[in-house]
């Protein structure tokens, strides 16, 4: 049976319909695929290799066949989208509110006259095409000097076989930013090809004016096609790759010895335990202070180490205002001093509420937490010539304000009454004896070491301004890296004491036992210049019912 001549016409159009939709179908799942291929595999590639891998998107792009007015292809950190224009083209706006997986807010805007030069040509094509491309990772446009970008955000547009420059109306690039800008001076910037040295290109200014519309919103008004971005910059003072270099050498050379300082520490502790049977009753378990390394890890991993570092902070912290508040029971409270389970309540507290603030942080603002750029001044004075360097920390200045600077200010104003108290009452106790002249040495040395065991050098970044700035940052660096080391030696001092105090009391017994044994008159024996040299600050936590062999030699009618 021979199909009508219409049958078979209308077969073959639904035929060839249907392959057209399904050769669409596979060239925009690849072209997908090879977005997600871009995002996955970013810090497996060498820079060098970013120029082709953007060329060949935008190539996929350019040879997308599809039948309506624009496609749009989308993935976690890629935006791509494909218009048919015509020379009648009357402008075109692109908000971000249309793309779903727009992580930031954004607008781009095109003048009437963006068609006018290629359609003046003498083979002027039928139809034109505008690909327009939204990066939320800087990865494949990082420069020699690592800029800081507003959001990491790269818009880029481009006019297949065209180049569209010099515009006089100028295409209009809105960012947005959740938080305040005032703090960074903010600079519209294109991607230059080949400009760079160890990049395949620069940031670079030409052609764009920056209009700061208000302290959460930038306009960049250029006036040709290409990569967009809005480069950041600290207002504040920046740090001179003078002063880094033996900064740097500081903090490796103190936290080292911090570090292997504090392995010896809790070596010393537990081999104490396991000699002697006993606890010391005041012992530092905070986390000491690590330097941040530079890292470029993943998202994820980026943050996970940046709330590991929050959270040894504030332990660090936390446990600088648990010994304060030992020191305040032992001076001020005295007697009825007894608590309950009080290491473990002590331990839950200084470790727990830190965990819980990090954690509550992490549900709250997940975002808080990623790479913070630290801006580096190199020898030249231009401000162009900065460089960058990246850490894994907390980038939202408001919670560096209250989480870190605030938590850090409290413990240390409450420290450093402490601290006071305790010098006034060391005072008052020489005050009321004679001789004290010999005693300086110590009194000085039993200062610092509170002044360490109570985090009182955490104090110095508070005077980060200027004429202070270069004299804190050296001070700063050096007592705060080689916290570890000075806890240890505060260690030592004390387990010396507490064993001098140990052999002076065995040694008191047993001239007590020898004396009552043989039945001889007591006599109330000279005080013995260790018996004597009462520390305001009983070494490990000392209670007031330790001492009764010294109080009973001095009374022998009891």
């Amino acid at each position: 049976m021979m199909l009508p001549k219409q049958t078979f016409f209308f077969l073959c159009l639904l035929a060839d319909w249907s392959w057209a939709n399904e050769a669409h179908r596979r060239a925009t799942n690849e072209t997908v695929e090879y977005m997600k291929f871009l995002e996955t595999r970013t810090f497996f590639r060498k820079r060098q290799d970013n120029q082709r891998l953007i060329h060949s998107l935008e190539a996929k792009l350019k040879n997308a066949n599809f039948s309506s007015g624009n496609v749009t292809l989308q993935t976690n950190n890629i935006q791509s989208l494909v218009f048919k224009l015509t020379c009648d083209f009357s402008g075109l706006t692109i908000n971000s509110s249309y793309l779903e997986k727009a992580q930031t807010r954004h607008i781009m805007q095109f003048p009437t006259e963006l068609t006018q030069r290629a359609c003046k040509a003498r083979e002027a094509p039928q139809e034109l095409r505008l690909i327009c491309i939204y990066f939320d990772m800087k990865y494949f446009f990082q420069d020699d000097d690592n800029s800081l970008l507003l959001n990491d955000n790269i818009l880029g547009a481009s006019l297949v076989n065209h180049s569209v420059s010099s515009l006089r109306q100028g295409i209009n690039i809105s960012f947005w930013h959740n938080e305040s800008l005032e703090r960074y001076d903010l600079t519209c910037v294109f991607w230059k090809e080949g400009a760079g040295k160890a990049s395949w290109g620069a940031w670079s200014t030409a052609g764009c004016e920056t209009i700061l519309i208000s302290s959460y919103q930038v306009l960049c008004h250029c006036d040709h096609l290409t990569y967009f971005a809005v480069l950041m910059k600290l207002s504040s003072t920046e740090i001179s790759m003078e002063l880094l270099a033996p900064l740097t050498y500081i903090s490796i050379v103190g936290c080292s010895l911090s570090t292997v300082a504090s392995l010896l520490t809790i070596l010393l502790h537990f081999y104490s335990r396991r000699i002697l049977g006993c606890f010391p009753r005041t012992f530092n378990l905070g986390i000491i202070e690590h330097s941040s390394p530079s890292l470029t890890f993943q998202p994820v991993a980026c943050v996970a180490m940046a709330a590991l570092l929050h959270y040894s902070l504030l332990s660090c912290l936390t446990w600088m205002a648990i010994e304060g508040f030992n020191l305040y029971l032992l001076l001020v409270r005295v007697y009825n001093i007894y608590i309950q389970r009080y290491i473990l309540k002590l331990c839950a507290f200084g470790w727990g509420f830190p965990g819980f603030v990090v954690l509550l942080l992490l549900l709250w603002k997940s975002s808080a937490y990623g790479r913070y750029e630290i801006q580096i001044k190199t020898s030249q004075e231009n401000d162009a010539n900065s460089q960058n360097t990246s850490i894994c920390w907390i980038k939202s200045m408001e919670i560096q304000w209250v989480f870190v600077m605030g938590y850090a200010g409290v413990t240390s104003l409450f420290n450093l009454v402490i601290l006071i108290w305790a010098v006034k009452m060391l005072h008052g106790l020489h005050c009321r004896e004679k001789k004290w002249e010999s005693r300086i040495c110590r009194d000085i040395t039993t200062v610092l070491g509170l002044s360490v065991l109570l985090g009182v050098t955490w104090s110095l970044p508070f005077f980060s301004f200027s004429d202070f700035l270069l004299p804190q940052l050296f001070l700063s660096t050096i007592f705060n890296s080689l916290y570890g080391f000075f806890l240890f030696l505060w260690f030592c001092a004390q387990k010396r004491h507490s064993d001098l105090e140990a052999e002076t009391s065995s040694s008191l017994q047993m001239i007590r036992t020898g004396l009552q044994s043989n039945h001889s008159p007591l006599r109330s024996p000279q005080p013995s210049s260790l018996t004597c040299s009462a520390s305001p600050v009983p070494p490990y936590g000392t209670s007031h019912q330790e001492g009764g062999v010294e109080e009973d030699m001095a009374h022998p009618e009891t």
